[in-house]
């Protein structure tokens, strides 16, 4: 059945099939194979993309901004709005929508991005909240399908870390729909909200996914992929000695990455890292804790294994094909 997204928002991967995500990851190569080969894209001309962002970016803002120029759209970021100030969200919504074709939100709230999808009228996409973050699981099953050679549904997917926080949730939902083995490795403490597990189990026994949490470090064994995000998110920073003292032994280093005994591992991340000390962050955390590298080493974001810098490029190429599919002249 041909896949048609047009006008649909892109709020989670909960709301999509299995087939309109495999269609999203076969438009992002398409597009990327394009852009590669210097062809000028149209498939925007005349869009109007305003971006909302209440968290500082690098990767979310740039993949907006360069995806919709690639293809003939305007751009429009906004940071100093009266949204939720005094506007409410949903009259900020209506205006909105009577101005731009597409609107991308990247904040706290996931409440705030259901309401503009709620009142906008226009595609809403969702640049990352603190409980959702599914344009970055995009571009990791595109990085996953060039590295490792064998269907998403045969992939072993290891997630170390934070699995609570919005990449664990969100990789959680995309495996489940894809029908990957998923595995959450982290404390108790920090596993997934048990109404999602519950959730994503249910989605599982149709699509043929595993969905396995464990505090077990030698769970990694067959893995094709280990996944780790920053220990302490955005608006957290208080935590931080909290954090190191729980995932301490979750770090993704060379024990680990040997652990899974397979030599061709890739190890990913969705950026930024703290792989060594040489950021503000990174020599201040160095300087009370005494560690100079967090979720994962040097030695292993540096190694063979690592496909980051791949996968930070993918974000481009897939949220391309977000707003492409949603609002563009295909």
């Amino acid at each position: 059945m041909p896949v048609n997204l047009r006008g649909r928002n892109f709020i989670t991967l909960k709301d999509f099939t299995p087939e309109e995500i495999r269609y999203m990851l076969d438009l992002s190569s398409d597009l990327k194979a394009k852009k590669r080969a210097g062809i000028k894209g149209d498939l925007l001309v005349g869009k109007n993309v305003v971006l909302i962002f209440e968290k500082t970016s690098t990767r979310t803002r740039c993949a907006f901004e360069v995806a919709a120029f690639d293809e003939g759209a305007n751009v429009t970021f906004l940071t100093n709005s009266q949204m939720g100030k005094k506007e409410t969200i949903e009259d900020t919504a209506k205006v909105l929508g009577r101005f731009y074709d597409g609107i991308e939100f990247r904040g706290f709230k996931q409440e705030t991005v259901d309401q503009l999808a709620e009142h906008a009228g226009v595609p809403v996409w969702n640049g990352l909240t603190d409980i959702y973050h599914p344009t970055q699981i995009l571009a990791d099953f595109l990085t996953v399908k060039e590295h490792v050679f064998k269907p998403l549904n045969k992939v072993k997917f290891v997630y170390a870390g934070d699995a609570r926080n919005n990449m664990g949730n969100s990789l959680m939902i995309g495996a489940a729909k894809m029908g990957m083995h998923f595995v959450g490795l982290a404390p108790k403490e920090l596993f997934p909200d048990e109404a999602l597990v519950a959730e994503m189990k249910e989605i599982a026994k149709e699509t043929g996914a595993i969905i396995e949490l464990t505090e077990d470090v030698n769970a990694v064994k067959g893995a094709d992929v280990i996944y780790t995000d920053v220990w302490v998110s955005m608006g957290e920073e208080h935590l931080f000695e909290e954090r190191i003292k729980q995932l301490k032994p979750y770090q993704v280093n060379m024990d680990m990455i040997k652990k899974t005994e397979n030599e061709n591992v890739i190890f990913m991340h969705c950026l930024p890292a703290f792989h060594d000390n040489l950021t503000a962050v990174g020599a201040e955390i160095e300087e009370k804790f005494g560690i100079s590298a967090m979720e994962v080493t040097d030695e292993v974001f540096r190694s063979k294994h690592s496909v980051v810098f791949d996968e930070a490029e993918n974000r481009m190429h897939t949220i391309k094909a977000v707003m492409c599919a949603t609002m563009g002249n295909l």
